[in-house]
């Protein structure tokens, strides 16, 4: 993973060249990633899927956050990057499939796997309404350690600050997967920029139904 080359970007995202993963990360470079949330309607309600993220992440291990991420590789341009949906859930979707929802800026810092990061994303985020069930999808265990779906309406109110903590349901990665009921915490996911997930959960309450 760490050797893994990305192009990066000054603060008016200005290309300044390639460096890799570990390097973007300990100095801070600009670099341009792919967010992709899903959502899926039921006989209940529209509910939304997240993925945990694996400890041996080098940022934010064990974390809750988006349903599908990555960074654009070097030479990589955003519809590539789509194939973050395969690579972690197991599922081909046509990037045209997508809705573009919004780009973010953000940066973070942190210690993760004992070393310090500081994390400066561009990310184009998209939407996707997809009524397969938790257990239809195959993980991919070295980056995903479960994916986990909850109410929507339950999830924008959580990040509004209006209910202390979220019911889920969830599986685990891996050649066995287990079924998990959690209650999770606004704090248990990985911190993003004041407003982003509740911008998401409204947009993903707009998608029309299939």
């Amino acid at each position: 993973m760490t050797s893994e080359l990305l192009d990066i970007y000054d603060d008016e995202d200005k290309p300044l060249g390639t460096a890799s993963r570990q390097d973007a990360h300990a100095k801070g470079y600009w670099h341009h990633t792919f967010h992709c949330w899903l959502a899926r309607d039921t006989s209940t309600g529209r509910r939304l899927l997240f993925q945990q993220r694996q400890d041996t992440k080098d940022t934010f291990p064990g974390y809750y956050d988006i349903t599908a991420a990555g960074h654009l590789t070097a030479g990589e341009n955003i519809s590539q990057a789509a194939r973050e949906l395969e690579e972690e859930l197991g599922i081909h979707v046509p990037f045209t499939s997508l809705t573009p929802l919004m780009t973010v800026r953000y940066e973070s810092k942190g210690t993760a796997q004992g070393i310090s990061f500081w994390d400066r994303e561009i990310s184009s985020v998209f939407g996707l309404l997809s009524n397969q069930p938790l257990e239809h999808y195959r993980l991919q265990q070295e980056e995903v350690a479960g994916l986990y779906e909850a109410d929507l309406e339950q999830a924008l109110a959580l990040f509004e600050g209006r209910i202390p903590f979220l019911e889920a349901n969830g599986i685990s990665s891996g050649p066995n997967p287990e079924q998990y009921r959690r209650l999770i915490t606004s704090d248990q996911f990985v911190p993003h920029k004041a407003g982003y997930i509740t911008s998401i959960c409204r947009a993903l309450m707009e998608l029309p139904a299939l």
